[in-house]
């Protein structure tokens, strides 16, 4: 494997499936096998994933809703989210730990930095949720924070789309695609990847992204293979 610590950073939708909201068991169910396929090789997996399946804190506040409790709402769904993964995690015989940045300690481990790295070294998987514990904060922050935090070897942002392209790929059919692209490419560009907040925390802590298609069953084990699948952004 080229990789022997990875964080995978999961959007809530992607949780959804073919439904308009929510959880889908059969999309969890898929992730969880093919996470079980390099873990069973011994990568060492984190995951970040998001709540907007189930609530959005900057959507409630475009409606009116206070911004803090929005973003309170949205980390509180980023829990949720993560004891439905890690449930279907524990189903393929993965041993599991859930942390939170918002102390919830009857269905959450604190977050604790070198507590996360030994589970990593036992073979647990790892799931972050609570964002970073902090309004205005997006869960693209949390997953590049968590993974300079636990020494990630790179950041592996799964989507629905299978890469990084100049325009919108299902709006614009001739949208051409990036093998590989410098940070500075993206910024200049002005291409859509994380927010600037979490995109400059990489870049400065010289941490690479891969963004790739993970509903592709098998495209997770090629890309942690080191096989050139998706986007990959780096120095």
């Amino acid at each position: 494997m080229k990789y022997k610590r990875i964080l995978l950073k999961l959007s809530g939708e992607a949780l959804m499936g073919n439904r308009q909201y929510g959880i889908d068991p059969d999309r969890l169910a898929e992730y969880a096998n093919d996470i079980k396929t390099i873990t069973d090789k011994g990568v060492e997996v984190a995951i970040v994933i998001g709540g907007g399946n189930i609530f959005r804190g900057v959507a409630g506040a475009s409606n009116g809703m206070d911004r803090v409790q929005g973003d309170h709402m949205g980390m509180l769904a980023t829990v949720i989210n993560g004891l439905a993964l890690q449930s279907a995690l524990e189903d393929t015989g993965i041993p599991t730990r859930l942390q939170s940045a918002i102390k919830i300690n009857e269905v959450a481990e604190p977050f604790i930095r070198r507590k996360a790295m030994r589970h990593l070294e036992k073979g647990r998987v790892v799931i972050f949720g609570g964002g970073t514990g902090n309004p205005y904060f997006t869960t693209d922050s949390a997953a590049v924070l968590r993974a300079i935090e636990i020494e990630a070897n790179v950041i592996l942002k799964g989507t629905r789309v299978d890469g990084i392209y100049n325009a919108d790929p299902e709006k614009d059919k001739k949208a051409v695609k990036f093998n590989n692209i410098s940070f500075d490419d993206v910024l200049r560009k002005g291409l859509k990847v994380m927010d600037t907040t979490a995109f400059t925390l990489s870049q400065e802590n010289k941490l690479p992204i891969i963004v790739f298609d993970m509903n592709k069953k098998g495209n997770l084990l090629k890309v942690v293979s080191g096989e050139k699948v998706g986007t990959e952004v780096n120095l």
